[in-house]
């Protein structure tokens, strides 16, 4: 207890600044998620996709981040475990934060889109092996998250594929592509309404209590889609054809449509994300000021004071805004090529999947389902489409997350164990 009650003030110290560093590393790397395709398309430039993200990220981590958050990310770990040694869970806590933070910090200097929640819980692993011993970690729980490696671009890649398939064969081989859009527009403004509701409901506002039930909140979806719709059509009403010359599928207003619908659900993402990561690095910060207020005693979860949040939420801000560009670009132009409606069919199908994970309890990353979605409409146009060079590069930074936040994290811990005794 005494080296807590010594050096009280340093740890929180130390804390605060892993902790925004986390943040930052969020920023840089996840975020990108839910702008890259909106970017990709030329729906939005890059300066607008920066905007936006900053607007709704911050909301969301700040509105919906959470009072109270899991000291013990995803019951990796058994609190019992650390009672009688509260100091290895700061030092774990800074040493993973920090591991993390860094390993987030080499992949968006390279532009891989990784997992934050991976690097966390990877670096949480690591602390866990080093401190406690190999029978202290939830290995079940941990194969969870892994399986969510293949669960989250499979699921979202096979959605983003039959809805942009479903797009071409409705529209874009239609004799008349924009009468053909004028007719089936409104259901993807049906589906997109759907799925803005229900992220935000599911993901974004769950941490302000308001647990309503999956089916109530399927109720209040529908018709808050049905609504979206209903004015979808009139404003539809006003969209001209464009010219042919302007745009290789015939007419600029049918991609046009598909732009605004993408930028919607891209707020939704960037709002439940902001709401739902910010607690990777929040969590860790908050269970550290825990243990040091309290004394050493360890809770299973802990209040999060409002300006934790702030911090997460400036951190992520930052992030976006100094290296957020480098995800975007792999996202949004490495992968495959992106137009309005191919970035569209991505992006629902991302939101879609994060709505069936919420339903069925699935583990997924945010980073691996929209990766797998841009996957999906680029395999709707065949192999030929995609660049595989890239590809196989992303596929090897997340093969390593967890393995590259454990080993950093191993190495950290001993540094703090050897500074602080």
């Amino acid at each position: 207890m005494s080296i807590i009650a010594e050096h009280a003030n340093t740890f929180i110290i130390l804390a605060c600044v892993f902790g925004f560093f986390m943040a930052w590393g969020v920023g840089a790397n996840d975020v990108a998620n839910a702008m890259g395709t909106s970017v990709g398309s030329k729906a939005i430039t890059i300066k607008q996709a920066i905007i936006i993200a900053v607007i709704f990220e911050f909301l969301g981590a700040w509105l919906a981040g959470g009072e109270v958050t899991e000291t013990i990310r995803k019951g990796i770990i058994d609190p019992a475990a650390l009672q009688n040694d509260p100091q290895l869970l700061v030092y774990g806590m800074l040493a993973s934060l920090l591991a993390a933070g860094t390993w987030l910090l080499v992949a968006s200097m390279r532009g891989w889109p990784v997992s934050t929640t991976h690097s966390i819980v990877g670096a949480i692993v690591g602390f866990a092996l080093a401190g406690l011993g190999i029978d202290a970690v939830g290995w079940p729980k941990v194969g969870q998250i892994a399986a969510s490696w293949v669960v989250s671009p499979l699921l979202a890649g096979t959605i983003a594929f039959t809805l942009f398939k479903s797009v071409q064969h409705l529209i874009f081989e239609a004799d008349d592509p924009f009468a053909a859009a004028k007719r089936y527009v409104p259901f993807y403004v049906l589906l997109v309404g759907f799925a803005i509701c229900m992220v935000t409901l599911t993901k974004g506002l769950k941490h302000m209590g308001l647990n309503l039930g999956f089916g109530t909140n399927l109720l209040l979806s529908a018709l808050f889609g049905l609504a979206v719709m209903a004015l979808g059509g009139w404003m539809e009403r006003r969209v001209q054809a464009g010219s042919r010359q302007t745009d290789h599928f015939g007419f600029t207003g049918v991609e046009r449509v598909f732009g605004v619908l993408m930028i919607f659900t891209a707020c939704a993402m960037a709002f439940a994300h902001g709401s739902n990561d910010v607690a990777n690095a929040v969590g860790p910060l908050a269970a550290v000021i825990s243990v040091v207020e309290h004394g050493g005693t360890i809770g299973a979860s802990a209040l999060v004071p409002w300006w934790v949040l702030v911090l997460g939420g400036g951190g992520i801000v930052v992030g976006l805004i100094t290296y957020g560009h480098k995800v975007i670009a792999t996202v949004g132009t490495g992968i495959t090529e992106l137009t309005p409606s191919r970035g569209f069919a991505a992006t629902l199908a991302a939101a879609l999947t994060v709505v069936l994970a919420s339903g069925t309890g699935l583990p997924i990353s945010t980073t691996h389902t929209l990766v797998g979605a841009v996957l999906g409409v680029g395999l709707a146009r065949g192999m030929a489409a995609l660049n595989l060079r890239v590809i196989g590069t992303i596929a090897m930074s997340w093969l390593i997350t967890l393995p590259a936040g454990a080993g950093l994290a191993i190495m950290f811990f001993f540094m703090f164990k050897g500074i602080f005794g």
